[in-house]
């Protein structure tokens, strides 16, 4: 079957889905996007997604593309549309077209892309063995709390990572402080028992499976504590795992090369991503009665 986009307005084929060669966010990277997952054809924690976009927007003064109710819309028939069951969607909200020029001029309309498409989850096999990791100087801008579409250090990371046989690779400050990973949130648990991730500054995205994982280890009555930790801290620790809307849990078992804790996925982070998945599939059965 043929894939489907929304570019602008219209449903177009996949293949021939564009943007004017002047839009900004070809340019300049002038925008922002949401990527949200997609189970049994509903999609997963929609009002935090929507929530972070209009802030993003919000941020970078463009204005809002159209109303959440009319943007549910689109995504939704997105979904329906490419039949997608499991998957995810993408949306990307950019300041517009214009002439080409560091400033832009007034009255802009901003330019909106949603795509779909059907994704396996995070494989058996990466939530019984872990994944390994490796570290890199954090070197994006300082508003990392904006979920731009200007994503170069992250890709660069994700390559570096890639090329090493990592999975991902995680950004660490001037202070040796970790923030999070190329497309990830960072998580450690000490030897006491305690969770840990960094507090949601400008330093990182507070990413939506972050906030639901946060949600349910209180609900759980975890030992819970928003702050920054060291390369040291994490290497040194219990267990440790990352988030994302598309890998969901995933348990970190080498970072640059040396082992966490015993080698193998703890309990801490098995019972999360146990949460987690079961979370997920409570959301999908409400969404589809």
């Amino acid at each position: 079957m043929s894939r489907i986009a929304y570019v602008n307005g219209r449903y177009v084929p996949h293949r021939r889905a564009a943007v004017h060669i002047e839009d900004r966010g070809y340019q300049f990277a002038d925008g922002v996007y949401e990527v949200i997952a997609v189970r049994e054809g509903c999609l997963v924690d929609r009002g935090p997604h929507l929530k972070r976009l209009k802030r993003s927007l919000s941020e970078l003064g463009i204005p809002r593309p159209m109303t959440d109710a009319a943007l549910c819309h689109v995504l939704a028939e997105v979904v329906r549309r490419n039949r997608v069951a499991d998957g995810m969607v993408y949306l990307q909200v950019t300041r517009g077209i214009a002439p080409r020029d560091h400033a832009w001029p007034k009255g802009m309309r901003p330019a909106v892309v949603a795509t779909a498409k059907s994704l396996r989850g995070p494989s058996a096999e990466m939530r019984e063995q872990g994944v390994k990791v490796v570290s890199l100087p954090d070197l994006r801008w300082k508003r990392c709390d904006i979920k731009s579409v200007s994503l170069l250090p992250n890709v660069l990371a994700k390559q570096t990572a890639r090329a090493a046989g990592a999975f991902e690779a995680l950004f660490l400050d001037e202070a040796g402080r970790v923030t999070e990973g190329s497309s990830t949130n960072a998580w450690i648990v000490t030897k006491k028992g305690e969770l840990l991730t960094r507090e949601a500054d400008e330093a990182i995205l507070n990413g939506v499976t972050r906030q639901a994982v946060i949600a349910l280890a209180r609900k759980a009555g975890l030992k819970f504590v928003e702050r920054s930790f060291t390369l040291r801290e994490a290497q040194s620790a219990a267990e440790a795992f990352l988030t994302s809307t598309t890998a969901f849990v995933v348990p970190v078992v080498a970072l640059d090369g040396k082992r966490i804790g015993d080698g193998r996925p703890g309990p801490f982070t098995r019972r999360l991503g146990e949460e987690y998945r079961d979370y997920v599939a409570r959301f999908a059965r409400k969404g589809a009665s």
